[in-house]
């Protein structure tokens, strides 16, 4: 019988004295309870992705000195560590097999993925061959994350006699991508007839966060364990070879999620990564009573607690009360810090300031942004004179059609909903009720509106979004064509007019503070659409 430790954790991309200091612990732990062999995640030394960090001499030295310092712990445990490595000019993602104070074997990932916001041919060349580690009488064969998406792969791992199969992860959360990853292991094993242990990352790192959800197969009983999701968490499990593979999995228990919980706990986790990683003491959120800055307002509280959490009202003439009120309760629900600022004397300031310019020409969408303008000059000096961090507000659905102010509401330092639909801020909002009521039940009632003319509402500029965000969706994530989106039902004017609002502001969303990822393709690394383009569908 072998006893192996799975560790589910949270490094930090760059800080490898961090990691290796959190690695080492893990192994002391792992120890004193007779473990033989512990697996961390991919790249876990370094933290994933690295990108540009992995081009420099001195980082992959840092690299090698600390795996020099992980040997001189492996006299009497085993550990299969996830970094970089070089060989010759080569720089490569790799899994190192310590054993007994030396390096016993490298693997090196052979299919490096290149597409969303995997760009990993820009760094690493691919390994040649498969490794199979004979570890006390079992063969395990090594894979290091996209090689397991590849059923050629697992297969010949197998036929080359691996009686199991390790993987290390560093897998993103995306709304589609936890059942996705546990049917096609779920399937290997059942074709296959051997067990897959799954090591995967968790943490938010810039716009992705990592769910972790590791997970555990067993072909005996068709048993499937995952560990907590957007949670540190590590697992013990025994494997005895009799005839089969046997697995004892140590202290089990179930961890169901829904949908909903998932993406709300993901928004979280990114956020709170975001926040605490890059040293901000708290955050500062322009809450205008409405629907976006009530749910960012909540997840930054769920994040970082209420002590670090400030909201500011900033009303003008179309700022109705009942945005105020509702604002003024949201932060009494969650026990934030909140103020009141008027934009009115900014706004007349820098109105007054213009108005020689402006003579003799309409009254128009000007007027408008430059209160939003206001909002956002007020909350950039909030920031720096006191050291919080600007949470934007916008959501996927205003993205997309243009729906927002440049250095207004785009103004800031992280968007959590950057990649959240309007329709399922509402939802996500409902959701967070359920625990425990903090958004004031008119704020998820009341037709959204910018406030920024007199009865002003979203509907007057856009259609509903029941019809918009499933129109954004098929474009921006499924890359369907204008005729097969009418094909669907939807008015031809209608669509084709948001079609065109959408490549029209991608310059927009250029400028704008990058934010947490959970579709398929978000504005981003995702979807890199140029900017003077002359395609038009």
């Amino acid at each position: 019988m072998i006893k192996i430790k799975l560790i589910q954790e949270n490094p930090v991309v760059g800080d490898i004295s961090g990691n290796l200091a959190k690695a080492k612990e893990e192994i002391i732990i792992a120890k004193k309870n007779n473990v033989n062999l512990i697996i961390f995640s991919e790249m876990f030394l370094c933290g994933y992705p690295p990108e540009d960090l992995v081009l420099r001499s001195d980082f992959i030295k840092k690299i090698e000195d600390s795996i020099k310092e992980l040997i001189k712990l492996t006299a009497d445990i085993s550990v299969i560590m996830g970094a970089p490595s070089k060989e010759n000019d080569n720089i490569l993602n790799s899994a190192y097999f310590l054993e007994k104070n030396e390096v016993k074997l490298i693997y090196s990932k052979q299919i490096l993925p290149n597409y969303k916001e995997f760009d990993e041919r820009r760094y690493f060349s691919p390994g040649k061959e498969n490794k199979i580690i004979g570890f006390n009488g079992i063969k395990f064969g090594l894979s290091i994350c996209e090689d397991i998406w590849s059923e050629d792969y697992v297969s010949n791992l197998v036929s080359e006699g691996a009686e199991a199969i390790i993987n290390l992860s560093a897998s993103p959360f995306t709304i589609s991508k936890k059942t996705t990853r546990e049917k096609m292991l779920s399937s290997y094993v059942n074709k296959h007839n051997v067990p897959i242990i799954y090591v995967n990352q968790v943490g938010g790192q810039d716009e992705l966060v990592f769910d972790g959800s590791s997970m555990i197969f067993s072909p005996n009983d068709t048993q499937i364990f995952s560990l907590k999701s957007f949670k540190n968490d590590t697992k013990e499990i025994e494997i005895t070879k009799k005839e089969n593979l046997e697995l004892n999995i140590l202290d089990s228990q179930e961890n169901d999620y829904d949908e909903l919980e998932d993406i709300y706990n993901a928004l979280v986790l990114g956020t709170k990564d975001y926040v605490d990683k890059n040293g901000f003491k708290g955050i500062i959120i322009g809450s205008s009573g409405g629907i976006d800055s009530a749910l960012t307002a909540t997840i930054a509280h769920d994040a970082l607690g209420a002590s670090r959490v400030n909201t500011v009202m900033m009303p003008f003439d179309y700022t109705a009360d009942m945005s105020i009120e509702d604002a003024k309760e949201l932060a009494d629900n969650l026990s934030i810090n909140h103020s009141v600022i008027s934009i009115k004397e900014i706004y007349e300031s820098f109105f007054n300031a213009l108005k020689p310019s402006f003579e003799n020409t309409e009254t128009d969408k000007t007027e408008e942004n430059l209160q939003s303008r206001c909002r956002g000059v007020t909350l950039m000096a909030l920031s720096n004179k006191l050291g919080y961090l600007v949470l934007t507000t916008g959501n996927k659905s205003e993205a997309a059609v243009g729906y927002s102010t440049l250095y207004g509401d785009t103004a800031g330092g992280f968007s959590v909903l950057k990649d959240v639909s309007k329709t399922l801020v509402y939802e996500l909002s409902k959701y967070r009720n359920l625990k425990n009521v903090v958004i004031p039940k008119r704020i998820i009632e009341r037709a959204p509106s910018a406030e920024l003319a007199p009865d002003q509402k979203d509907t007057d500029s856009l259609p509903d979004y029941s019809i918009l965000d499933p129109i954004i969706e098929m474009y921006v994530e499924m890359d369907l064509s204008p005729n097969d989106i009418i094909a669907k039902g939807y008015k031809e004017e209608e669509v084709r007019r948001i079609l065109r609002l959408i490549d029209l502001n991608e310059y927009k969303r250029r400028q704008v503070p990058i934010g947490i990822k959970i579709s398929d393709r978000n504005f981003g690394k995702d979807r890199r659409y140029p900017i003077t383009n002359g395609w038009k569908p």
